[in-house]
């Protein structure tokens, strides 16, 4: 019998709904259950791409036994950490504080007061390794708790305590300039892997927002060695391992420092900043393999995480059926030769496995190998190898797919938007501006309630509970800010403001200017969380700043300039130490230095060629962070363009910073070279 998790809209909820564990939902029922029981609560947040919260279910939560002792001595309740990323966040602040790391599925024991005093992550079945296993974790809990409460009420209090003195006050009005910037640029060079590109050891992540910040530095000082490891970085990824050779899109991250082995889980996120990051390393050095990446990204997201509501699904497991009934991880993306041969044949197997590096050793598990791309494909035949790719694509297809969790993220939908807008503006796709437009189309009509406050997910047209957090509004005003610039309607800009709105009325400290990832109003937790720090995504915080700078750009609003300016604090201090965890915030910041440019392309239509020439050439343009109004002479659609006429009757672009401009141009070579195209 199902129990309370069946009525979810989180996919990852929903796969233990059948569970014999009598879970909760994160609810004010399950805390007041725990009080009446007179027992603990047990946390268990994990998501659903997610390798070992899958084993963890499989070995304990389906568990007969197992599940019966939870049911008679705690009160169970499981967290989306993408629907809730508010509890993640406080009670992995306490996981990271209590044992020195972290990860999913992450377990944690607290009281009816929602105060942790035991913590974890993976729990095996049986001890291992020095591992304690489940049964026995849960056996020491329910003794601690009936035999020496003083002791877990001591223990859970003075975390509570800790937690509470970790507020962060960086928020001020001194903004990172020249120096703290060179700064960061030095302490990445540092730790930068010059023979592998990305930052540090195994396991490797996606750098997106680190590049973004070097593209922009290169951008506004010429600086080679910023572009160098951006560039070199970008080719190591695409020709490895991570990056999908046959259907494009990227795995979360490489085990390895070669970017051979994946974690073969894709998510949304990480494919929207990396499709904005090729992106933009095309505009910037002409690569073609940038553009082909970022174009086969933008058309992965599209094919295969598009919802039927129009917006774009969180993720593709990691796991899937490996033919035999079991679900193995990567069984979907690796080869072997045999597997070469049954599909290709002999000698186009052959040729297949020395183009992508498939060997009888193997680069995986029993023999398979991640498909890489070598350094010089150029000498094999393009036509028979496009051949080749199209064959083993539909074979694979024909293999069970993996798991698709369909939840409707706001924020990650927010940073498709901007990808898939620029994507098909550079490469003349409308179509991807098609799909960015639909995206956005659905947030408005679903996630944004009267008052423009937003929710966090939606999964089949049916809006969740959960209310926004700051990286919600910040990445959705960021992708309706790059959808006003790319198709001239100022009604996107008018709803990023709405959102803006809010942050500055519900997320920002007003005494010091800091953010907080909650709004005032949301459900109080043991710590208001707070955390200028990227992690997977650019935190809300340095999101936030972005956007508020953006919007400034656009409007001339002075208090959303202010705003940005005071939440930049936090990079003046943190981005000379920690480059490489505050990438946004030090790209956001390359845009203040830069002004950013704001550029007003007055046309005559859109369909006049002239006019398209003009404005997509300021789309191409280079200058950290500038934004882009285009309209007809006369156009009240956004506040750059009034009082800025046609010059002689033709197209013509006025470069400002501040609103003070330069003579307007109506010679796109000239724009170009303004804009640093």
């Amino acid at each position: 019998m199902p129990n309370r998790l069946a009525q979810a809209t989180s996919p990852y909820l929903l796969q233990h709904a059948d569970n014999p564990v009598d879970w909760w939902p994160w609810d004010t029922d399950a805390f007041e259950e725990a009080r009446r029981r007179d027992v603990p609560v047990f946390l268990s947040v994990g998501y659903s791409a997610c390798h070992w919260c899958h084993v963890m279910a499989h070995e304990s939560f389906e568990d007969d036994d197992t599940a019966a002792y939870m049911n008679e001595h705690f009160v169970s309740v499981k967290v989306d950490r993408e629907e809730r990323p508010d509890v993640d966040a406080v009670y992995m602040e306490a996981v990271q504080a209590a044992t020195g790391q972290g990860g999913w599925p992450m377990s944690v024991f607290m009281t009816p007061d929602g105060e942790p005093f035991y913590f974890g992550t993976y729990f095996p079945p049986a001890s291992r390794q020095g591992m304690p296993s489940f049964r026995q974790v849960l056996e020491g809990v329910r003794s601690a708790w009936t035999d020496r409460r003083d002791e877990v009420s001591d223990v859970a209090g003075k975390i509570v305590q800790d937690l509470a003195r970790r507020e962060i006050s960086y928020g001020d009005t001194q903004t990172p300039g020249e120096e703290e910037l060179a700064q960061a640029l030095l302490g990445l060079t540092r730790e930068y892997d010059p023979q592998r590109g990305g930052f540090g050891g195994a396991p490797k992540f996606p750098p997106s927002m680190v590049i973004e910040f070097l593209l922009r530095h290169h951008a506004r000082t010429g600086a080679e060695g910023a572009l160098q490891m951006a560039a070199d970085t970008c080719e190591r990824m695409a020709r490895g391992g991570i990056y999908d050779q046959l259907g494009g899109g990227f795995a979360r991250y490489s085990v390895d420092r070669d970017w051979t082995v994946p974690h073969f889980e894709k998510m949304l996120y990480d494919n929207a900043l990396l499709c904005r990051v090729y992106a933009h390393l095309w505009r910037t050095t002409g690569s073609e393999l940038a553009r082909r990446v970022a174009l086969e990204t933008a058309d992965f997201m599209v094919r295969e995480l598009r919802t039927g509501e129009g917006g774009f699904a969180s993720a593709l497991d990691a796991d899937s059926d490996d033919g035999t009934g079991r679900h193995v991880e990567g069984a979907y993306y690796v080869w072997t030769p045999g597997q070469l041969t049954e599909v290709l044949g002999a000698e186009d197997a052959e040729l297949a496995a020395q183009y992508f590096e498939v060997t009888e050793k193997g680069t995986f598990e029993h023999g398979a190998s991640v498909l890489q791309l070598p350094q010089r494909e150029g000498v094999f035949e393009a036509e028979r190898i496009e051949s080749i790719k199209e064959r083993m694509l539909r074979a694979r297809g024909e293999r069970p797919a993996p798991g698709r969790d369909d939840k409707v993220v706001a924020a990650w939908n927010g940073l498709a938007i901007a990808a898939l807008a620029e994507t098909g503006a550079y490469f003349d796709r409308p179509d991807l501006v098609e799909a960015a437009v639909g995206a956005a189309d659905l947030l408005v009509r679903l996630h944004l309630d009267e008052q423009a406050r937003l929710a966090r997910t939606s999964k089949d047209g049916r809006v969740g509970a959960n209310a926004g957090v700051l990286e919600d509004y910040a990445d959705v005003a960021e992708g309706f800010l790059a959808l006003a610039s790319v198709t001239g309607e100022g009604v996107w800009l008018e709803f990023a403001g709405f959102l803006l709105d809010h942050v500055l009325t519900r997320f920002v400290d007003e005494e010091s200017g800091s953010l907080y990832d909650t709004a005032a109003d949301a459900e109080q937790l043991i710590r208001r969380p707070q955390d200028p720090t990227d992690n997977a995504t650019p935190s809300g915080w340095s999101a936030a700043a972005g956007a508020l700078l953006g919007y400034a750009a656009h409007t001339g609003s002075p208090s959303h300039r202010a705003a940005a300016e005071r939440a930049l604090g936090v990079v003046k201090a943190l981005g000379p130490r920690v480059p490489r965890f505050i990438g946004w915030g030090l790209a956001v910041a390359e845009a203040l230095l830069d002004g950013p440019k704001e550029v007003a392309v007055v046309g005559r239509g859109p369909d006049d060629e002239a006019t398209r020439a003009m404005h997509r050439t300021a789309l191409l343009g280079r200058a950290p962070g500038a934004v882009v109004a285009v309209g007809p002479a006369g156009s009240d659609e956004f506040p750059l363009l009034a009082d800025r006429p046609l010059v002689d009757g033709d197209p013509a672009a006025y470069v400002c910073r501040n609103f003070t401009c330069d003579a307007p141009t109506t010679d796109v070579e000239r724009l170009r070279t303004v804009l640093g195209g």
